[in-house]
């Protein structure tokens, strides 16, 4: 269903995105924020969804900046690779990369949604960059240390309650920090949207990715 795009970030920096788009007139702009295995098929594959359901996708390939073309797969080798890669990229340079991406449709209202190391670059999306109307964080690690920032946009969090990475306490300092904010928990553990981790949930899968696209369907039209 996708192509491969070229992005150019405000730094000059060139990379490749993955795009998806529906068949007929757009409902909008989501930027996929990638998990540290790069935009692999799991990612194309939430490009291609969020397609389905009426929406242009559009997913910057963030480890270019590092090394190009990065598709890795879910096993410990692949883990120690990916959090290799992460460590390269400064936050600044990955928003710089999703800034590109929501570029490439100026006239489309857009939201961003991050999973993983992308949850956490969506929440500072929200709180950094202009020109998102929405932004949507699966089990993004790391939140909890930017809690005090104030989002410019309508936020919603998923995390998993049994999640190896992400204390439940730092779920709570974020609603203690953001009473306003959905904040939704599941009875699943880290990576619970992606069906080739062991640690994908069905149930949690589906009913978030139900309330995310009604956030969406809210707060871009």
């Amino acid at each position: 269903m996708g192509t491969r795009i070229e992005l150019t970030a405000a730094d000059g920096h060139r990379l490749s995105a993955y795009r998806a788009d529906p068949g007929g007139q757009p409902r909008g702009l989501v930027v996929v924020a990638q998990e540290i295995f790069g935009v692999n098929s799991h990612i194309r594959g939430v490009c291609d969804r969020f397609a389905e359901e009426g929406w242009t996708a559009v997913a910057p390939a963030l480890f270019d900046r590092a090394e190009r073309a990065v598709e890795l797969g879910y096993q410990q080798p692949d883990i120690q690779r990916g959090l290799e890669l992460r460590s390269r990229i400064e936050l600044d340079q990955a928003l710089a990369d999703i800034a590109a991406a929501r570029a490439v449709e100026p006239g489309l209202k857009a939201a961003v949604v991050g999973y993983c190391w992308g949850g956490l670059l969506a929440w500072a999306t929200a709180t950094r960059l202009d020109g998102f109307s929405a932004a949507v964080s699966y089990y993004g690690g790391g939140i909890a240390k930017l809690a005090d920032e104030t989002p410019r946009c309508p936020v919603m969090l998923h995390f998993g309650e049994q999640d190896h990475a992400i204390p439940l306490t730092d779920v709570e300092s974020l609603r203690r920090a953001h009473p306003d904010l959905p904040v939704h928990l599941y009875a699943a553990g880290h990576g619970f949207n992606c069906d080739q981790r062991g640690s994908y949930d069905r149930d949690a899968a589906e009913t978030a990715l139900r309330r995310t696209l009604d956030f969406l369907g809210t707060h871009l039209g």
